[in-house]
């Protein structure tokens, strides 16, 4: 199944119940099975420029370098590696550029992004991300945090410093140890995994998780998988009526059929015609 017809993609972004303006953005490109989504942070409107960049930058480098005619005669581990080489070096891009910003405009000074940015294929995925901005996935009703925060609370919980339901009330939550855009090079983390039918995975800035309990994401997710955009509408009300005390954004895709790569001498006959 062609990848655009396999993912069904949605996102939701919300300024919140205090915030006055809205510092995250998200971006998907579903002929590609790219989403990204990333929560500005720095000046008056920086963090606004910060994560809108990021996102475009990103999303346009991953359509330019995820072609055809670069992954022709690729196998599926060859794939993955590109995938994942070709995130880190989009990122590395778009870091650069919102470096090089901050130091141009007074007014961007000191901003930056978290990111979390997905890419389909060959059914998998492969995800790379900086800071506090996650990725989940929930499969047959069990929800997972894929990748792990880049805090300096989750560092505090490795080292047993202090317990996760400690650290619910903590006052470090949003202190990111890593960032795009605030040094001249920053290490993305990169993964990939397998994809199944009927998998949904949930990216979302920390405005959405610091609401609510995973507990509720997960019910929330189970009860409505039916209805994508009325599951991603729910997460974010939820959030807001638990305070809405940051932004909150929210992508959902729900794997609806397998997207495969056929390759060999059918995959050659079809090419033909």
């Amino acid at each position: 199944m062609a990848i655009i017809n396999a993912l069904q993609i949605v996102s939701v972004t919300d300024p919140g119940r205090v915030r006055g303006h809205n510092e995250d953005c998200v971006e998907s490109r579903p002929e590609i099975g790219v989403v990204v989504l990333a929560d500005g942070m720095g000046g008056y409107n920086a963090g606004e420029v910060a994560s809108g960049m990021a996102t475009s930058l990103i999303a346009a480098g991953l359509a330019n370098g995820w072609t055809k005619p670069l992954l022709k005669g690729k196998n599926r581990e060859q794939a993955t590696a590109y995938s994942q080489q070709l995130l880190k070096e989009e990122v590395a891009k778009a870091n650069h550029a919102i470096f090089e910003a901050s130091q141009k405009d007074p007014q961007c000074a000191g901003m930056g992004t978290t990111l979390v940015a997905c890419l389909f294929y060959d059914n998998f995925l492969t995800v790379g991300h900086i800071g506090d901005s996650r990725l989940y996935r929930m499969r047959n009703d069990a929800l997972e945090q894929v990748t792990r925060d880049h805090s300096l609370l989750q560092e505090q919980i490795d080292s047993g410093l202090i317990s996760k339901e400690d650290a619910r009330s903590s006052h470090n939550k949003n202190l990111v140890t890593r960032a795009v855009g605030i040094d001249p090079e920053v290490e993305t983390e990169v993964g990939s995994y397998e994809v199944l039918e009927g998998d949904i995975y949930l990216l979302c800035s920390d405005g959405l998780n610091d609401m609510i309990e995973d507990e509720e994401i997960q019910m929330t997710l189970i009860a409505l998988r039916s209805n994508l955009d009325l599951t991603a509408q729910q997460l974010v009300q939820a959030a807001n009526d638990a305070g809405g005390r940051d932004n909150i954004s929210v992508m959902l895709i729900k794997v609806v059929g397998g997207f495969g790569v056929e390759r060999g001498f059918w995959a050659r006959v079809k090419s033909w015609f």
